[in-house]
């Protein structure tokens, strides 16, 4: 494929899709981290924008991260890292936003580069600002990117297993299934598979819902639940994430079994990686939901994405008891282990 161009269906903008594009990673945190491990891994062309210069120079130096997935070696050698988030915008053809929703703004604040001609990728599980907007929805409504050069991806990965080089599925999606295909082919290789999907909208939200509902699981487990109800709590939490992606955004192509939407929630909320989990493990076990965040040393995006899915949900009054419940554990300060035996009933 040499520079082809897909052209939109309506005729008005198009996509350049180059063989080689120059990828920029913003971000420094555990998937910015594995997914340019991933990159290099097959050969890609690749700048990285973190703000701490003390990480910036010991990945130079010893070739991995000191804070985020230490084990992992990265070849330095095969990539630009910088502390100016212009020149990666600048020099790269497709950005990857990896920053945790609750810093989004602050960090894209910094750019004043332009944003023409590239594809911009979002891997923040979360929403941003006080208008709870997804990312895609920002940079298409903020920043007039239009749609056939905005991608999300997402699914069942946890940066550790990336990075780690276990076997993973990863999903990209686009509105148009010619870019979606486009990006797979970039992210393929011997530890991932790649999904080509169009449902941008449903797997943005999937990706924050899920976050909500592993925080759920991990006050259970915390509370002492055991398996049985654990499966019933999750099955209950797959029915409500379906019925407010649908109601939200109706579409019939949907299929919502697919990893990225279930595969997904069912890792967040089992995994032992799983920051959200062990945030409501805590949370389950009696400490207070400011203790448990100064206990955590990474971002629990379903703290932030359980209210926004709050403010969301009152326009259209979804019966959601789970993500009320956890609502009501994060900002009303209801005891965790009788919010979850006052949940009991509602599920089925």
């Amino acid at each position: 494929m040499k520079n082809t161009i897909y052209e939109k269906m309506d005729g008005n903008t198009a996509v350049e899709m180059k063989d080689d594009p120059v990828f920029g990673i913003i971000g420094g945190g555990s998937w910015a981290t594995a997914l340019v491990k991933l990159l290099t891994d097959n050969g890609r062309q690749l700048n990285w924008y973190m703000r701490d210069t003390g990480a910036i120079e010991h990945i130079e130096r010893y070739h991995h991260h000191s804070k985020y997935l230490p084990a992992v070696e990265l070849d330095a050698d095969c990539f630009t890292i910088t502390n100016d988030i212009n020149y990666v915008v600048q020099e790269s053809d497709i950005l990857i936003f990896a920053i945790p929703s609750a810093y989004f703004l602050k960090e894209v604040g910094r750019i004043t580069a332009s944003y023409g001609g590239k594809l911009i990728i979002s891997a923040v599980k979360g929403f941003v600002g006080d208008r709870y907007q997804t990312v895609a929805e920002y940079f298409h409504d903020d920043h007039a990117v239009p749609f056939d050069r905005i991608g999300v991806i997402s699914g069942p990965c946890h940066a550790e297993e990336v990075g780690m080089q276990r076997l993973s599925y990863i999903t990209l999606s686009s509105k148009y299934i010619e870019v979606a295909e486009y990006l797979c082919g970039f992210f393929r290789n011997y530890y991932v598979n790649t999904i080509a999907c169009t449902d941008i909208y449903g797997v943005e939200y999937a990706a924050a819902l899920k976050n909500v509902y592993a925080i759920a699981a991990g006050v259970c487990y915390g509370c002492g639940y055991g398996d049985n109800f654990m499966a019933v709590l999750i099955a209950s939490c797959f029915r409500e994430m379906k019925e407010f992606i649908n109601v939200t955004n109706p579409d019939t192509r949907r299929n919502t079994s697919m990893s990225a939407y279930l595969g997904d929630l069912l890792v967040t909320c089992n995994s032992p990686f799983s920051r959200n989990r062990n945030f409501g493990r805590m949370l389950g076990k009696g400490y207070s939901v400011q203790t448990a965040i100064l206990e955590m040393s990474q971002v629990a995006e379903g703290y932030y994405a359980t209210k926004a899915i709050h403010e969301i949900n009152r326009r259209f009054r979804i019966s959601m008891p789970i993500a009320d419940t956890v609502y009501s554990i994060l900002y009303e300060r209801e005891n965790a282990v009788e919010a979850m035996r006052e949940l009991q009933d509602s599920l089925m």
